[in-house]
């Protein structure tokens, strides 16, 4: 293995303890104008391990590889491909419900700001 491999020897290491299907994750290892891009497969049912909550554990690799890439004087870039025959569907966004919706006691009653300061002196 040469030097410059251990980016994509690191991918495929850390990629394969996270996922149940590491018979299924392939990486390749591209060299271009822009920089090294490695290229990820993995198995639709490893796709969330792979991706993480909000997208933290991608993120955690990438920065990891671009460490990587700096002590080698590179720029390294991660392409995780979707897998073929997934099911991901269309995002719904819910809409937030206001305030008084939530709370299960009543809003509280409506007084002007002198009645207020009323209160409030003693």
């Amino acid at each position: 293995m040469t030097e410059n491999a251990k980016d994509r020897e690191f991918v495929e290491y850390v990629v394969k303890m996270l996922v149940d299907h590491p018979e299924d994750v392939k990486v390749e290892r591209k060299i271009d104008e822009m920089g090294v891009l490695i290229t990820l497969d993995v198995n639709s049912e490893d796709m969330g391990m792979v991706i993480g909550r909000e997208g933290v554990t991608a993120k955690a690799l990438r920065t990891l590889l671009r460490v990587i890439g700096a002590r080698n004087n590179a720029r390294v870039n991660l392409k995780i491909n979707e897998p073929a025959g997934s099911t991901r569907g269309n995002r719904e966004f819910s809409v937030p419900r206001r305030a008084e919706e939530e709370s299960p006691v009543a809003p509280p009653e409506k007084r002007s700001l002198d009645e207020v300061m009323d209160d409030i002196r003693i």
